[in-house]
């Protein structure tokens, strides 16, 4: 898949664009200027991938970028179109550096910022007059994904799916769960992924049960449904998909629950169109399972949003608010699990697209493309 290449300028003006729509939001809720810790969100506005950096973005005027000498280089490379300042304390140069220009309301994101760090940044004489938390106001643009965004988010999950498609002849008897997960991120790196977007999940048997088990030494056995949820990173973006095999032929119940977790998930792919309430899209399928008398069986939320992060905004699930938008990339993965025995979920990462005209209008972009039909191996 070719990835389109982007000048320094262009991502220059992208970043630039988000920090503006950022000042925007900082402005409305009263702060002269907010300290932005979140390394994504850092990212985000500034280009910098870095563990020790942040931005102060003034509700009007230019920004500043503050990490430590070991990202210096890489900040004035990628990030030419900000003011740098190389410091240790990142937060704690910020913090007085917004003093020193008269910012008198601070902004911060109580989500990253610890409490610890809070008490440092407001206590002492050159502490800011007042510090207010601005809650999650870069999340909440990060939703929304521009098409370069989306294209690095489709090659990850290209290489997600070829990753999967070349480890799978290696699902075989006596096989150990770790070992089929780290043949399969070792696979995506290989491809030419940045690593692995989160800790691959491989569930055999009854470990099947357990949503977010971690792979262990049980080696796989005939007549065992595997679940394999993974994702690849590339360039900063995560991919995210998961898919149950049967070793051998299944048995009467795994068809039974693997063919409603399908329905189900397609239920919910359907459902997932520009302006549908959250929870819409989750009971979408969540009622099927629960119809079929497995709705104790499904107890986690329906998806995710996803891109600079494996879990951001939005979330579909019983008691989440929001509605979905255009170039909102979300996961559907619902799964019925049955202690001791065994459990399916299906998921796909997917675009909530508009579309450009009657026909396509509400159909979702689905990145993960490998078959969701039952492989028996």
């Amino acid at each position: 898949m070719a990835i389109a290449v982007t000048t320094v300028r262009s991502v220059a003006e992208i970043h630039a664009t988000r920090r503006s729509l950022a000042q925007r939001a900082i402005a409305e809720a009263g702060a002269d200027a907010a300290l932005i810790t979140s390394p994504a969100n850092v990212r985000y506005l500034s280009g910098l991938v870095s563990s020790n950096a942040a931005v102060l973005l003034p509700a009007e005027g230019a920004g500043t970028l503050a990490t430590d000498s070991r990202y210096a280089e890489a900040a004035q490379r990628d990030c030419p179109d900000i003011e740098l300042i190389c410091e240790r304390q990142v937060d704690t140069a910020l913090a007085n550096l917004a003093v020193r220009r008269g910012h008198q309301v601070l902004a911060f994101e109580a989500q990253d910022l610890t409490v610890e760090r809070y008490n440092a940044l407001s206590a002492g004489d050159e502490a800011p007059a007042r510090m207010m938390p601005i809650g999650q106001v870069v999340e909440s643009l990060r939703m929304i994904k521009d098409e370069a965004e989306i294209e690095l988010l489709a090659r990850a999950c290209a290489l997600t799916c070829g990753a999967f498609a070349a480890v799978l002849g290696h699902i075989a008897p006596g096989r150990t769960e770790r070992d089929f997960a780290v043949l399969l991120e070792r696979a995506m790196v290989d491809l030419g992924a940045d690593a692995p977007a989160f800790d691959t999940i491989v569930a055999s048997g009854p470990n099947g049960a357990i949503p977010h088990h971690s792979p262990t030494s049980r080696p796989f056995q005939p007549g065992d449904l595997i679940t394999v949820d993974c994702g690849a990173r590339y360039q900063g973006y995560h991919a995210d998909m998961t898919r149950t095999v049967a070793l051998g032929e299944p048995a009467a119940w795994q068809r039974e629950i693997y063919d409603l977790v399908a329905a189900a998930q397609l239920a919910g792919v359907a459902a997932a169109i520009p302006g549908a309430d959250v929870q819409d899209v989750d009971a979408s399928a969540r009622d099927m399972i629960e119809a079929a008398g497995y709705g104790g069986n499904f107890q986690h939320g329906l998806g995710h949003g996803i891109g600079l992060e494996v879990h951001e905004a939005p979330m579909m699930g019983y008691g989440r608010t929001g509605r979905l938008k255009d170039r909102v990339p979300v996961t559907v993965e619902p799964g019925v699990y049955l202690p001791a025995k065994g459990g399916v979920r299906i998921e796909d990462t997917l675009v909530v697209r508009a579309g450009n005209d009657a026909a396509a209008a509400g159909t979702p972009q689905i990145l993960t493309t490998t078959t969701k039909e039952l492989l028996v191996l």
